[in-house]
């Protein structure tokens, strides 16, 4: 069994994402799915910051220092693409404009609850941002994550323990092991990487499993 690397886990989010979306990338994980988005599929990119129109990573030597998306880091803008207020961008985010965000997290349950800006360690740093508008604001949540943690625990649970961004809000997580989607009957399992058997994703989950 290989897992999939994290390029490899942005692409597979990049094949559901459908033509004609209005889609915002959460910082760090999500942000690689500019870089593998169909570019004969016209979907427009959105950045809590202020931008719409967002495109993939520039080229070396390219970057432009004024152009960059909320986690800093430089971007490109499409043909038409805009940038705008802070402020109007949220009221994108909170006003149900949004088609899909697809986000990073530390747990996601099987109801779908989200924990992502928290792990309610005294010494971690807190990074709400934008994850609690995005949460309840976008019309689909896809989760982007490594099935387990360092210690090998699993990071799809019963019930988080660690501080909620959203309840309920989740409609699929993707791993480096599996596709998940929230359903009212629990997890269903859409794919796994090669090699891997659903015995064996059930061992390293910590809800059950339903068969696609």
């Amino acid at each position: 069994m290989k897992r999939r690397s994290r390029d490899e886990i942005a692409q597979r989010v990049a094949r559901d994402i459908p033509e004609g979306a209005y889609v915002n990338l959460g910082i760090g994980l999500p942000t690689l799915v500019a870089n593998h988005l169909d570019p004969s599929k016209e979907i427009f990119l959105h950045s809590e910051n202020g931008i719409l129109g967002m495109g993939p990573a520039p080229a070396p030597g390219q970057e432009d220092e004024d152009l960059i998306n909320a986690g800093k880091q430089p971007v490109t803008l499409l043909t038409g693409g805009a940038f705008f207020h802070h402020a109007d961008s949220f009221a994108m985010m909170r006003g149900g404009h949004l088609d899909i965000c697809v986000l990073g997290a530390f747990q996601v349950s099987a109801r779908g609850d989200l924990a992502n800006w928290h792990t309610g360690a005294p010494e971690a740093i807190p990074a709400v941002g934008g994850a609690m508008d995005l949460a309840i604001g976008a019309k689909k949540v896809f989760v982007m994550m490594e099935h387990q943690t360092k210690a090998g625990e699993s990071k799809i649970v019963a019930d988080c323990s660690y501080p909620l961004t959203g309840v309920a809000c989740v409609s699929r997580i993707y791993t480096d092991l599996a596709t998940l989607e929230v359903t009212a009957q629990g997890l269903r399992v859409i794919d796994m990487v090669d090699g891997l058997t659903l015995d064996a994703l059930q061992e390293m989950t910590g809800v059950p499993l339903q068969e696609a």
